[in-house]
């Protein structure tokens, strides 16, 4: 006689202050059920960052021995844990702080491709995803989704995803994560938009060479080492049912070809966006994500580049950084010599994201508070903001090796091409910290040295690239040939330039 196994009963999870019940299976990691809640893992669930931390208000979670060595004994006391740390083995009560992260879309519509079709164009960012359905005969946009990264559990910056993907288990995990979610979306967008019986004829995705490689299974090996030079930079092509979604009329799938480096598709897709490969005037386009890309150029020659300034500017390696969500303070300026604060979602401030890092620190170098090289000159030795939340040192060394970054990489480039800052007519902005920055505190701390008309803050140009990508795909093909990548990591004159730099303007 058979037994019939019987499943094992779900344990409740109350979620506060959202007021929500969850069921999870006996033995779940918190890591795997909170994310889409809003916690953030920016360690890769390692244990030391502590942006994780929940607060237990009914039920147990044990603490282990990370947990010891990363909360205080009151701190425990108090019921806070590490989600990361943590497995659920009974009903439970916790706390966490509810989040709406801004996601930069689109809404650009593009000129028809005289195609009766539909088509999808998707961004792949390290932190968000933003996939939208177009029409081609009309070129108007249908729809639109977004999304967090599922991947950002297994580390919030670039360089922890690849140290995860470095294994062949992390490398499978972060693949089928990220494939998952846009097929969801994919399906989504179709259903809202009541085209189920339209079939797709073609799906476009840009991202950094990060996203691309672990999209595509590729080994992210060579991202992990100096000089970053990657050995398979070219498009990826599938049909959708090769990577498991099934859509109607199993369309071509393609993510669009890298630059070099840590310069990817949605670089590409930006220089198509600002039409850099047409222009007559040299032009120039600065992308101050989650990794920093410098691209200079016009329609005879593009240098392109890639920084390690994204930490600082999305609030990662900052002592109360953070996203920009619900409880950041994004904004801040010098009134009557005192800093005013402003909050995302009008709440009791809970961390600081990258631009308002640029704001408080200039604002601070206005009334004194800092002098050129970065000192502190406050007794306290830290910049106070709305309370809890303050600018350590710690946190403006971090800052200037962003932004020094940044500005070494565009005086590299244009010393390449024997030009100087006077010789650009535009500065493009794109993502999402370009688009929020405060372009005057940009400017005053000496991260952007060009007149502030000559600068704009052009949304987001992966996302329209990877649309007109959709109309011909012969334009964005002719853009590599013409792109030199050049890498700041063996640039003998780098160090020196970056250096000199740092310092804010006196």
């Amino acid at each position: 006689m058979t037994t019939k196994m019987q499943p094992k009963t779900k344990i409740k999870v109350r979620l506060e202050p959202l007021g929500q019940q969850i069921e999870v299976a006996p033995g779940a990691a918190l890591k795997d059920v909170l994310f889409e809640y809003g916690v953030e893992f920016p360690c890769g669930g390692r244990g030391t960052c502590r942006k994780c931390r929940i607060k237990v208000l009914a039920g147990n979670l044990a603490v282990n021995e990370v947990q010891q060595k990363a909360l205080t004994e009151s701190e425990i006391a108090q019921g806070w844990r590490l989600a990361c740390q943590c497995q659920v083995t009974e009903p439970l009560a916790i706390e966490l702080a509810q989040m709406e992260t801004q996601i930069l879309s689109d809404s650009v519509a593009i000129k028809s491709a005289g195609q009766s079709r539909l088509a999808v164009a998707v961004d792949l960012g390290t932190t968000t995803l933003v996939a939208q359905l177009l029409d081609l005969s009309t070129g108007a946009v249908l729809g639109v989704e977004t999304a967090l990264n599922p991947q950002a559990r297994h580390g919030a910056d670039i360089m922890s995803r690849i140290q995860f993907g470095l294994t062949a288990d992390g490398a499978q995990i972060l693949r089928n994560l990220i494939r998952d979610q846009i097929g969801r979306m994919i399906t989504e967008l179709i259903g809202k938009c009541n085209c189920s019986q339209r079939p797709l004829g073609r799906i476009n995705i840009v991202g950094n060479t990060a996203m691309h490689h672990l999209f595509g299974g590729l080994s992210v090996e060579p991202l992990s080492v100096i000089p970053f030079e990657i050995d398979q930079p070219g498009e990826l092509h599938w049909r959708a049912a090769e990577i498991g979604w099934q859509l109607a009329g199993n369309p071509d799938v393609r993510f669009l070809p890298c630059l070099g480096g840590f310069v990817g598709s949605d670089i590409l897709a930006g220089i198509l966006a600002v039409g850099m490969h047409r222009s007559s005037e040299t032009v120039a386009l600065i992308d101050l994500g989650t990794n920093g890309e410098v691209v200079v150029g016009d329609r005879d020659r593009i240098l392109c580049a890639s920084t390690a300034a994204g930490p600082a500017f999305e609030g990662a390696q900052i002592k109360m950084g953070m996203r920009a969500t619900t409880g950041a303070i994004c904004k801040v300026s010098a009134t009557n010599g005192q800093l005013k604060s402003e909050v995302i979602g009008n709440v009791p401030a809970r961390g600081i994201c990258g631009s308002g890092l640029v704001d408080a620190t200039a604002a601070a170098l206005e009334l004194g508070w800092l002098d050129p090289t970065g000192r502190i000159t406050l007794p306290q030795r830290e910049i106070p903001l709305k309370a809890p939340v303050v600018v350590t040192q710690a946190d403006i060394r971090e800052l200037q090796l962003a932004k020094g970054a940044i500005a070494a990489g565009i005086l590299i480039l244009l010393k390449q091409m024997n030009l100087a800052t006077t010789d650009i007519s535009k500065v493009f902005l794109a993502g999402a910290f370009g688009n929020y920055i405060n372009v005057d505190s940009a400017r005053l701390i000496g991260l952007l040295d060009f007149p502030v008309e000559k600068i704009d803050q052009a949304g987001n140009t992966a996302l329209r690239g990877a649309k007109l990508s959709l109309i011909d795909d012969r334009e964005y093909q002719a853009i590599p040939p013409l792109t030199k990548h050049v890498s700041l990591a063996t640039d003998r004159q780098f160090q020196e330039t970056f250096a000199a730099q740092m310092n804010f303007p006196d």
